[in-house]
């Protein structure tokens, strides 16, 4: 079972959400891994309607799923090449990560999670909001503990799968999960480690997973605090295998958006991590 877990902004309704992710997925398989197939054992966490009114309609959506108009693999990043515009933000991000973190005061993360991250800076300040998410993930992943699990987790969703994650080692310690996943993720933040310092004593890989692979475009701002390896320790030899993707998602007026799920969710990366899951291919095909 893979289960996902999406992230920031209200979403389109959960059924066609989580459509979408599954087209994604497939539409990478197909193309990353020449395996054209029509079913995945995938469930979608949806929390958009914990903080909005209503979903995003068809009319209104600016990044809907659509197929690429290429064909062939998808690129992946050259490990040569370097991103100058975020290579200088990350080096300065990693100055000011170095302040925040011994002083306790994160003035830059603040404006980042209020300005940028909105649903973030909530979940963090309001209990009863972060109960209720991190409670429908919780739900699904003790629902499917009988199988093997890849939990993919997008954006402020790798946090929500973090503190779940930490929760279950307390609670429920024989539960699993295979292979964690990380797409465009915030949790280098000098402000969401020290929440996670705060409330699970430690900032280290959760004791009851298998594998966590960190997939970040250099290229997207959720992603500004750089790689995780070097912040979260590895508990008894399991770290965190930072991998650099190619984000390809553009918006139908052409714009890109380096942040999208569905530009990680086709990744050869992601796709090669899918395969060996279901144990279908090798990864790094």
């Amino acid at each position: 079972m893979i289960i996902g877990i999406h992230g920031l902004e209200n979403k389109p309704p959960l059924d066609e959400k989580m459509h979408w992710w599954k087209a994604a997925i497939l539409e990478g398989l197909r193309r990353n891994c020449a395996v054209d197939q029509t079913e995945l054992a995938f469930e979608l966490v949806y929390w958009a309607d914990l903080r909005y009114d209503r979903p995003v309609l068809a009319e209104e959506n600016k990044e809907p799923y659509f197929p690429d108009a290429g064909s062939g693999t998808f690129p992946r990043q050259d490990p040569d090449e370097v991103q100058p515009i975020n290579a200088a933000l990350e080096q300065v991000y990693e100055g000011l990560d170095w302040v925040q973190a011994k002083t306790g005061v994160t003035p830059v993360d603040d404006v980042i999670l209020k300005f940028r991250f909105d649903d973030l800076w909530h979940y963090q300040s309001e209990t009863g909001f972060a109960q209720e998410v991190r409670k429908r993930l919780t739900e699904r992943i003790k629902a499917a503990s009988g199988q093997r699990l890849l939990l993919v987790a997008h954006s402020m969703g790798s946090i929500v799968a973090y503190d779940v994650l930490r929760m279950l080692e307390r609670n429920s310690p024989s539960i699993h999960i295979d292979h964690f996943v990380t797409l465009g993720s915030p949790l280098g933040l000098a402000e969401v480690k020290l929440k996670i310092a705060e409330e699970h004593g430690s900032v280290r890989v959760p004791k009851n997973v298998g594998q966590w692979t960190n997939l970040a475009d250099r290229r997207d701002v959720a992603t500004v605090a750089g790689a995780l390896a070097h912040d979260y320790a590895p508990h008894e030899g399991t770290g965190i295998r930072d991998v650099a993707v190619l984000n390809e998602y553009r918006r139908p007026n052409g714009e890109a958006n380096h942040h999208k799920s569905y530009g990680y969710l086709r990744t050869p990366e992601l796709s090669a991590i899918a395969m060996e899951f279901t144990t279908m291919c090798p990864v790094g095909t």
